[in-house]
């Protein structure tokens, strides 16, 4: 039995931020996969486990986790990797935590989950989370115009907060030669060893067809 298991699913950016901190740290983990697309996590044996119906949980020594921030927050501490050296850095992380989930995951993930898994959806709102998520990816952008990591000057769980759903370009519809800096960037992350897409690192790719 691993030592820890994460619940996810392929398509799930959040749940690759987990899956990847683990795979990069070389920790022995074990993905648990979790049925989304056929409501699992509506279900009420699922709400048991986490009452917010969200992916990823992690389950280490015992104990539950939930939300990415959280769960990275918690593996920094238990890998030994990818964790601030001060009190300085850890709010910066923080920082970069907070922006990520309120603005760049929060609208770049629901950009992509309206083009690819909602197409009933309205122009007129696609266009609008659009809007976000590139005002957004400027900031990102602009931070990594002089600069190889997010903060200080090696991996941290800030770039892996925030590259949770760069790997998706195509879902997204964006081409991240028209922000050079993020694009740099997650050719970094991606140079790493033991690096791997979601779709390689997760189960439930690719999905079924429709009626299948």
């Amino acid at each position: 039995m691993s030592e820890y298991t994460l619940y996810c699913f392929a398509q799930s950016g959040n749940a690759y931020k987990a899956a990847l901190t683990l795979e990069l740290a070389g920790a022995d983990w074990t993905p648990r996969f979790v049925d989304f697309f056929n409501g699992e996590t509506r279900a009420p044996a699922y709400r048991e486990i986490n009452v917010m119906g969200e992916v990823p949980i992690l389950e280490h020594q015992g104990r539950r986790y939930s939300q990415s921030g959280v769960i990275l927050d918690y593996l920094t501490e238990a890998l030994g990797k990818f964790g601030p050296l001060d009190a300085e850095e850890r709010r910066e992380i923080l920082r970069w935590w907070l922006f990520d989930n309120h603005k760049f995951t929060s609208f770049t993930a629901t950009l992509r989950y309206l083009r690819n898994f909602a197409p009933a959806t309205p122009s007129a709102v696609v266009e609008t989370f659009r809007a976000r998520a590139e005002g957004a990816w400027k900031v990102l952008n602009a931070h990594l115009s002089n600069r190889e990591w997010v903060v200080g000057q090696r991996l941290t769980s800030a770039d892996l907060s925030l590259c949770g759903y760069v790997y998706f370009a195509d879902e997204i519809g964006v081409d991240w030669n028209d922000y050079p800096a993020i694009r740099d960037w997650s050719q970094r992350i991606a140079a790493l060893p033991r690096w791997k897409h979601p779709y390689d690192l997760m189960p439930g790719h690719p999905l079924p067809a429709k009626g299948a």
